[in-house]
């Protein structure tokens, strides 16, 4: 199967690339210079010269695709534009029977979830993520033109030096880490390698389509996961809670996700046969830490 891949340089996208190639599929990903398209080409896929800004610089390889998987997010004020024009130039592609997309969301679109919610739930995004919903829509609505559409909600990605929980090992490994709000909230977490394995099981599956949640459904504490983390640094870090209030003026609305309290179920991914192979990052400490150490290097 050819895959046409923006993001495979990224956080998400890179385990996402190596997925698709173990699977033994053919990948062309989306690169923006020489640099990341000699990376790309060292783990197996084809690189792909342009910018996702720029629709004719990537729009034919899209095209010759069989499959195309969203996971890139430009991080510049442009954004949400960025990743609109993205959309809209995939979709603008032709259609065969059995092309699909798959479009990278997050669980940020469901809001506060102090009960388990599953793919049925209805949206209620905080405002850091208030444009997804109309971004998964155009993805959804497309099924009406003949593409096999899927929308992904990975909770908070984890393994590596990347992430959230990166960030944490980091923070750890530098004596200090700072929790948004009280840390009794619960995350939603995934392992990227699990989560990656979603992503080819959703273009080998014909009959996968619609809205799927990814996650292990450890329900963890923020807390739980700072003390586990610490118990693994050189030096036990000093831990400093920041309330939300004094959180918001530094971090802006990425403040109030860090704080959200949700318990996610992912029913619909686990019904393809998904089964996560890690179910807890306090559990697996030792071993993330020594992750992101190999990594890092």
């Amino acid at each position: 199967m050819r895959i046409f891949l923006t993001g495979g340089t990224g956080y998400i996208g890179s385990a996402v690339l190596d997925a698709f190639v173990r699977a033994g599929h053919h990948v062309d990903a989306l690169v923006r210079n020489s640099e990341k398209a000699e990376r790309v080409q060292s783990r197996g896929a084809t690189p792909v010269l342009g910018d996702a800004s720029e629709p004719a610089s990537y729009a034919d390889a899209a095209a010759a695709a069989d499959g195309v998987v969203l996971t890139a997010f430009d991080t510049s004020r442009r954004a949400v534009r960025v990743d609109a024009t993205t959309i809209d130039t995939v979709l603008s592609t032709p259609v065969r029977p059995g092309r699909f997309i798959i479009y990278t969301s997050g669980v940020w679109v469901l809001g506060p979830a102090p009960a388990s919610v599953d793919e049925s739930a209805p949206l209620n995004p905080i405002e850091h993520v208030a444009w997804r919903p109309a971004h998964e829509k155009r993805i959804l609505d497309a099924a009406t033109a003949g593409w096999r559409t899927i929308v992904v909600r990975p909770g908070i990605v984890y393994g590596g030096t990347g992430g959230i929980v990166g960030d944490l090992l980091k923070d750890a490994s530098n004596s200090l880490i700072r929790v948004v709000g009280s840390g009794d909230n619960h995350w939603p977490l995934v392992y990227d390698r699990d989560l990656a394995d979603l992503y080819v099981r959703f273009a080998a599956n014909p009959g996968a389509s619609g809205v799927y949640h990814a996650n292990d459904e450890g329900d963890e504490i923020v807390n739980d996961i700072v003390q586990a983390i610490s118990e693994h640094a050189k030096t036990e870090p000093s831990v400093r809670h920041l309330p939300l209030s004094e959180a918001n003026k530094k971090m802006g609305t990425y403040a109030e996700a860090l704080a959200l309290d949700q318990i996610v179920r992912s029913p619909r991914a686990r019904a393809l046969g998904w089964s996560p192979s890690l179910h807890s990052v306090s559990g697996n400490a030792a071993r993330l830490f020594e992750e992101w150490k190999q990594k890092k290097r």
